[in-house]
């Protein structure tokens, strides 16, 4: 019942900081499941692929509904992913636990800086380019696939200033690629041998997906800069402790 109650709390807390912020609080998933509820780091990685699938496809009908989406330019842009997510998945369940977790340790706190550093959302759109769009859609599949995380930190700042989307459309277009990046991945580790403890992520998944609901409202109360702060300074403390278990 502890393990439960653990999952439940985790995936509301990790599903009010998606609502409330748009992206980023998927990378808390790894190191709850990890640290939290006993998983291996191959493990989370996994479990975490499928909580970020359900919580972002959730999401992706919300903003689709608003018009929030740009198709074209969405499935673009995961074509470019699709192949490195399935690499860096089938990779990722070849490597020494330590190496993942630090691995992680180094994207959560390049997530943390990412939101202390002020937006770029305000500067003016750039022109597409096809070649620089590529590669961003290829380096976001391959985090995508070998940590487990959504992405979305790495998503919207590459959706704006290289594909020229305004921020609106740009973080409803990051879901529509996470969740195609997400299910590659997932297909890549489908033959592994990793078990699935689906008593623990279904709870994990489903309160995610509720509190993403209440974090929207959260939002409206607190700004969002503050909640970036806050969110970004625990993170780093996150980074910190699992980098510090991976070198020991």
């Amino acid at each position: 019942m502890s393990t439960l109650i653990l999952a439940l709390v985790a995936g509301a807390v990790i599903g009010l900081a998606l609502g409330a912020l748009g992206g980023g609080g998927s990378v808390l998933a790894v190191p709850a499941l990890i640290y939290l509820l006993g998983f291996t780091p191959a493990a989370a990685t996994t479990a975490s692929l499928i909580i970020v699938t359900a919580t972002s496809a959730t999401a992706l009908y919300t903003h689709a509904a608003s018009g929030n989406v740009r198709w074209k330019t969405g499935l673009l842009f995961a074509a470019a992913g699709i192949l490195p997510a399935i690499a860096a998945a089938t990779l990722a369940t070849r490597l020494p636990a330590a190496v993942l977790t630090a691995a992680f340790a180094v994207i959560a706190a390049l997530a943390a800086l990412r939101m202390l550093i002020p937006s770029d959302a305000d500067r003016p759109a750039l022109p597409a380019r096809h070649t620089r769009a590529a590669g961003a859609g290829a380096g976001l599949g391959a985090v995508t696939g070998f940590l487990g995380v959504g992405g979305g930190f790495l998503a919207v700042p590459a959706l704006v200033g290289v594909l020229g989307l305004r921020m609106r459309a740009a973080v409803g277009t990051s879901l529509l690629v996470i969740t195609v990046n997400s299910l590659a991945a997932l297909a890549a580790r489908a033959g592994t041998q990793t078990p699935l403890q689906w008593a623990v992520i279904a709870p994990f998944a489903g309160a995610a997906i509720l509190g993403a609901w209440d974090g929207k409202r959260l939002a409206s109360k607190i700004s969002g800069p503050t909640l970036q702060r806050i969110f970004a300074i625990a993170l780093l403390a996150v980074a910190a402790l699992m980098l510090t278990d991976a070198l020991h």
